[in-house]
């Protein structure tokens, strides 16, 4: 069987974040998916891309656009975007429209993957196997649940996404 490699766009959000035990914050250091690919011993072969490491609520329309043109230059028809969970859904909704000929997944986690009780894992897991799924299209996979691009957003009162 001739598997074909998933590209991982990295942008950063909650999912990268670091815990500086000095200045007591967090922050970025580096992208925690090599380490993630390793523990999860995925065998598909996987291309990883940083693209940024920014928290989403300070991306602006460039960063955005810097997504955009790295899953249009991606050789793969399988992406999967690591993105910070409060924008998420904007940059879907930039990309989505456009209908490139690729399955495309945004996925991210509420509390950082270093720290207990992450679900930066569970959520890589479930968007890896659905860029593996789905037809070609934009989805966001959180909390166990595919969503399509234009039928989702956060809610910030219960920290999940729903169906809109």
């Amino acid at each position: 069987m001739n598997e074909k490699a998933v590209r991982v766009i990295v942008t950063g959000g909650t999912f990268d974040k670091h815990y500086d035990e000095i200045k007591g914050v967090l922050s970025f250091k580096e992208s925690h998916l090599p380490e993630i690919l390793e523990l999860t011993r995925v065998t598909v072969p996987v291309q990883v891309e940083l693209n940024q490491l920014i928290d989403s609520l300070e991306m602006q329309e460039k960063n955005r656009l810097s997504v955009l043109e790295a899953c249009k230059r991606a050789p793969e028809e399988k992406i999967i975007v690591t993105h910070g969970t409060d924008t998420m859904s904007e940059t879907a909704k930039l990309i989505g429209p456009l209908g490139l000929e690729k399955t495309i997944v945004l996925t991210g986690a509420m509390i950082p993957y270093q720290i207990q009780g992450s679900d930066a894992l569970f959520n890589f897991g479930t968007a890896f196997s659905a860029v593996n799924l789905l037809p070609h299209g934009v989805f966001i996979v959180m909390n166990g649940r595919v969503f399509n691009w234009d039928h989702v957003r956060k809610n910030r009162q219960k920290g999940i996404f729903e169906e809109c």
